[in-house]
């Protein structure tokens, strides 16, 4: 039997909307709604490229130098992100995750992960997607396996699209700080988007800007969700946030291959900051038999 790079597909349907989800990495791998697609993702017979659909766990975005400690203990992590020295996007989205439930409208994906170099702690990880009226929801949960507490972070890396570049979207981004990077894309601190260019807290068009950039202090609608939107007056898509994501990336995709460039736009829900196995920004300390749960979703109109 042949399979495709990103192993099986399970499909979800409801009310004209379609999502896939691969077996490798959990991935999000298709998102549409009544023909449009909504997600810049991937084709089956590719592999996936610029983390899209993925999920990022135990930590999001890069470590400098793949290297942290923690209780006591110094780690070194491998890099994969040669160029700059440095650890990115976790550990599980090239594992194959197991099927644990499929319904029409709803599946969940389950993965035992177990200590390995660099993280030595165990965890059980679920994933569920859920399609409804409202569109897409998607929810993460960690339980700590082990016998001491270990370092944690979650994050997505979902590519919103509106079937052209993102050079014509408006985006709308509640955030009162951005975190400026150095070379490596390693914060060094975070600044008001008060007089700066990364100031999207109304709705602004994305233009020329060159976006790979994290921001904070999120402001939540009255339900309780941050909300980050992109529209062109003809449609809209929104990322919203539960409370356990306190940072969101914004990346244009300027750095990816010229056939993908600024093609969608990276909306990366993230409960942690970049470098937040060594900086502690964000960080949970998961104790023993503790879980951690985050939900994110997309609305569309």
């Amino acid at each position: 039997m042949t399979l495709p790079p990103s192993g099986e597909q399970f499909e979800l349907r409801h009310a004209g909307q379609r999502a896939t989800v691969a077996e490798v990495g959990a991935t999000l791998r298709s998102y549409s709604a009544g023909g449009r697609d909504i997600l810049d993702g991937f084709d089956l017979r590719e592999r996936c490229d610029g983390g899209r659909g993925q999920v990022l766990i135990p930590w999001p975005n890069r470590l400098r130098d793949g290297r942290y400690d923690w209780d006591g203990e110094s780690l070194q992590l491998p890099l994969n992100e040669a160029e700059h020295r440095n650890a990115i996007h976790g550990l599980v989205r090239w594992r194959n995750w197991q099927l644990l439930a499929w319904e029409p409208a709803r599946m969940t994906f389950g993965l035992r992960f177990f200590p390995m170099p660099g993280y030595p702690f165990a965890l059980g990880l679920t994933i569920d997607y859920e399609l409804d009226d409202a569109g897409l929801r998607v929810r993460t949960q960690a339980e700590n396996l082990g016998t001491r507490a270990c370092p944690y972070g979650v994050g997505h890396h979902p590519y919103l699209t509106l079937g052209t570049t993102v050079d014509t979207g408006r985006l709308t981004l509640p955030a009162r700080q951005y975190l400026i990077a150095d070379e490596r894309s390693i914060p060094v601190c975070a600044q008001p988007v008060d007089g700066t260019p990364y100031d999207f807290r109304k709705p602004r068009a994305i233009g020329a800007a060159i976006l790979d950039t994290c921001f904070t202090d999120l402001l939540a609608d009255d339900d309780g969700r941050v909300r980050v939107s992109l529209s062109d007056g003809r449609a809209a898509v929104s990322i919203w946030l539960g409370e356990s994501y306190r940072y969101v990336m914004v990346y244009t995709g300027d750095t990816l291959a010229p056939s993908r460039r600024r093609s969608g736009l990276a909306v990366e829900p993230m409960s942690c900051a970049p470098n937040a196995l060594a900086s502690g920004e964000g960080l949970v300390a998961l104790a023993p038999g503790e879980t951690h749960t985050a939900e994110w979703g997309i609305e569309h109109s």
